[in-house]
């Protein structure tokens, strides 16, 4: 009979809430976390519904369910980094026990619930000032054929693989580090603007019941995959420039071609255009910064190409 068990995990000196989930019989251990970016609020909804759900289900393996790790963010409404040190928890694994607070909870969450797991899935949304088209992140390495596997499995549009070294957008994710680890990974994104929406929440449903099926830890049952998904082989990332007020021309999901018009960053007054901002490559519009508030270096939007 599975047993589910409510309790709290210390990391960097919090307490975070901890699901544990074990199966009545042996299977893979699979760990499932959200909350990394505590106001993406449509993934910590559908994995803390979803954890829920699992005592009255069979289940082979364990499961372990981290629904909000970075407490701070969540609780002082903070998008993106943790308040105490500014940082972006999701650019700080596999952590370091000396660092500063995004570090240490990036450590201990690595050494404890990501080393020695079968696989990891890493459940995300579009921020506050985020609006997204979903998708699922798997990144190179000894474990890709697998973590390809629980990407496709997920069930959204796109699926990314993120390459090696200085191609890739960013570094110091929880799917990166578990790559390194040889450990399978995704990061999973369906929702945005830090709304819980009732299709991204189902979305991601699905997606967490899809990786069970793909992992075989639903014994004898069948479970329903998407169509298969849009492969990206690339993530870029633009950035403004200069500070202003960005004018988005594309939304998220759209197709666009090399050299069209992106957006602008115009002048806080409205007296003209800054800077114009075009894609490189024909790509697909992954997710876009909705807040025209934007500083030099800001984040405007993620484009993913074949």
């Amino acid at each position: 009979m599975t047993e589910l068990t409510r309790s709290t995990a210390d990391l960097a000196g919090m307490r975070v809430p901890l699901i544990d989930v074990a199966g009545d019989g042996p299977g893979p251990r699979l760990t499932v976390i959200a909350g990394i970016h505590g106001c993406e609020y449509a993934s910590i909804a559908a994995v803390r519904t979803w954890a829920s759900s699992l005592a009255s289900r069979p289940l082979a393996g364990r499961v372990t369910v981290l629904p909000i790790v970075n407490l701070p963010a969540f609780r002082a409404r903070s998008p993106f980094v943790v308040p105490q040190d500014g940082k972006n928890l999701n650019r700080c694994f596999p952590g370091s026990p000396s660092g500063t607070l995004a570090e240490v909870l990036a450590a201990d969450l690595f050494q404890r619930f990501i080393l020695g797991r079968d696989a990891l899935v890493d459940v995300h949304a579009g921020d506050l000032v985020e609006q997204l088209a979903p998708f699922a992140i798997y990144d190179a390495g000894r474990a890709e054929t697998a973590a390809r596997g629980l990407a496709e499995a997920y069930g959204l549009g796109y699926v990314v693989r993120e390459a090696p070294g200085h191609e890739r957008a960013v570094t110091g994710t929880t799917s990166f580090a578990a790559a390194a680890a040889g450990i399978p990974a995704i990061i999973a994104e369906a929702g945005g603007c830090g709304l819980i929406e009732a299709d991204a929440v189902a979305a991601h449903l699905r997606g967490l019941d899809g990786v069970l099926g793909y992992l075989g830890m639903i014994p004898g049952a069948a479970v329903t995959r998407a169509a298969r998904p849009v492969h990206l082989a690339s993530f870029q990332w633009p950035r403004a420039h200069v500070a202003g007020w960005w004018q988005p021309a594309v939304g998220a999901g759209e197709a666009v071609r090399a050299g069209q018009l992106l957006g602008t960053v115009e002048t806080l007054d409205g007296g003209g255009t800054l800077e114009t901002v075009t894609a490189p490559a024909d790509s697909i519009v992954l997710f876009v910064t909705s807040s025209p508030a934007v500083e030099a270096d800001g984040l405007l939007l993620g484009l993913g190409a074949a």
